[in-house]
């Protein structure tokens, strides 16, 4: 191993142990000292990488931008839907990814509140609603923009509840609830039921998904037809779709079954 493999892999060493520190003890409650005791490395060695304990914290929030590479799909709403539950999921698992939305969403006495990770994640969503748009995909009174702040700012808000709620355990069925809602006033209709909200199965992140291979956005299916059949992967497990309001309330008279109603004022 090289010098300069060397240095990357003790760079990477400290970042991920005081990863753990910040994670559990918050920034101010953190300190160098534990972050070595951990680590098991000399004081010279961490203040080669890093001169400070802000410096190290910086480099936590910095590799928060590793999950924010959208992943392969035909479908762009599939691909910014699977960014946020590959996200969400990695924040149930990953210490260092939790100390970085730790860092940015806690009052603290590290720096000054940054703007920078958000807008990051917005410009990555707003981005693939764009392409999204472009594509077919999404109802012509969507604004990326304003859409991309919204998504941004729901998440924000899901994960802290379920940080509190529930240690996050329940944060990608939380994130799943937050599409199935959005959606019908997102995409086309006659998309809605072939966008898959589940992890992708397996460990690829870029397994076959909605709008891979021959699996193309459809056009709308004419008032009284028959949906076309829905598309998944061979190796999805059972997927969850978002049906279109409209879709089912004519299911429900079709079906005998009355829609229900609110109660009488």
């Amino acid at each position: 191993m090289g010098q300069q493999d060397r240095a990357a892999r003790t760079r990477r060493v400290i970042v991920e142990t005081a990863a753990a520190v910040f994670d559990e003890l918050g920034y101010d409650g953190a300190s160098t000292t534990e972050i070595l005791a951990r680590c098991g490395l000399t004081r010279g060695a961490l203040y080669f990488h890093f001169p400070s304990k802000e410096a190290i914290a910086q480099a936590v929030v910095a590799a928060r931008a590793e999950v924010l590479v959208p992943p392969e799909r035909a479908v762009r709403l599939q691909a910014a839907i699977d960014l946020t539950l590959r996200f969400a999921d990695r924040l149930q698992h990953d210490a260092v990814l939790r100390a970085a939305v730790r860092l940015t969403t806690g009052q603290s006495s590290f720096t000054r509140p940054d703007t920078l990770p958000y807008r990051s994640s917005a410009d990555v969503i707003r981005g693939l609603l764009r392409e999204a748009a472009e594509g077919g995909e999404l109802l012509a009174t969507v604004e990326p923009g304003e859409v991309a702040q919204l998504i941004v700012g729901s998440f924000a808000g899901i994960q802290l509840l379920s940080q509190v709620y529930e240690e996050r355990r329940d944060l990608t069925s939380r994130v799943t609830k937050m599409w199935k809602y959005l959606l019908p006033g997102l995409a086309v209709p006659g998309l809605l039921p072939r966008l898959v909200l589940s992890l992708p199965h397996g460990t690829d992140p870029h397994g076959a998904r909605v709008g891979d291979g021959s699996c193309r956005v459809p056009a709308a299916p004419p008032v009284g037809a028959s949906a076309p059949p829905v598309c998944r992967a061979a190796s999805s497990p059972a997927v969850a779709r978002v049906p279109h309001p409209r879709m089912r309330r004519a299911d429900d008279v079709a079906g005998g079954r009355r829609p229900r109603r609110g109660p009488a004022a």
